[in-house]
């Protein structure tokens, strides 16, 4: 997926996110962990014109956050499922954390999303079934963090010669 089109749906997710968030002088962490899953019609592993965000996608989100203080090591792990929305996104909002200061502390995190299914008969095998790679982003007014996971693709078992060429899978 382009990192120019994954940017600018962090910002909007940052700004929706800010008004949700309250101001606090406490070390309460509110983080969260998106991504995208889309049917990629012409089964090339990459965004197209022919493309379109997939609905009702089950995603697997299992995260590791480890937080180093001076006086402390502290560790969260946890795994759960969730379906993409209608513009198949899916996402996981921690909304605090004790004693984590994500934004300004050395965290080290890694979250990874894995496909379980489609929702789609017509675009339901796998393309990139799962992904590691992030961007953070981190505000620390806030002390919030989020965590974009690269985009998730499903695919048709036949690829469409005619809107796609000659490509095989």
């Amino acid at each position: 997926m382009n990192p120019l089109v994954l940017f600018f749906l962090s910002f909007f997710f940052i700004n929706s996110m800010s008004s949700k968030v309250e101001q606090s002088k406490k070390t309460s962490a509110h983080i969260s962990v998106m991504g995208l899953v889309y049917c990629d019609i012409c089964s090339n592993n990459s965004f197209s014109r022919h493309s379109y965000f997939l609905p009702g996608a089950e995603v697997r989100i299992d995260c590791k956050f480890k937080a180093s203080w001076p006086k402390t090591r502290e560790q969260i792990s946890f795994s759960v499922n969730r379906t993409t929305n209608r513009y198949g996104m899916y996402k996981l909002e921690i909304p605090s954390v004790d004693g984590i200061a994500c934004a300004q502390a050395a965290i080290d995190s890694s979250c990874e999303a894995s496909l379980m299914s489609s929702s789609s008969k017509a675009c339901n095998v796998p393309g990139y079934k799962s992904t590691t790679n992030e961007i953070a982003i981190k505000v620390k007014q806030q002390n919030l963090c989020i965590y974009s996971l690269n985009a998730l693709n499903f695919r048709p078992s036949k690829t469409d010669a005619g809107l796609c060429g000659n490509r095989k899978p």
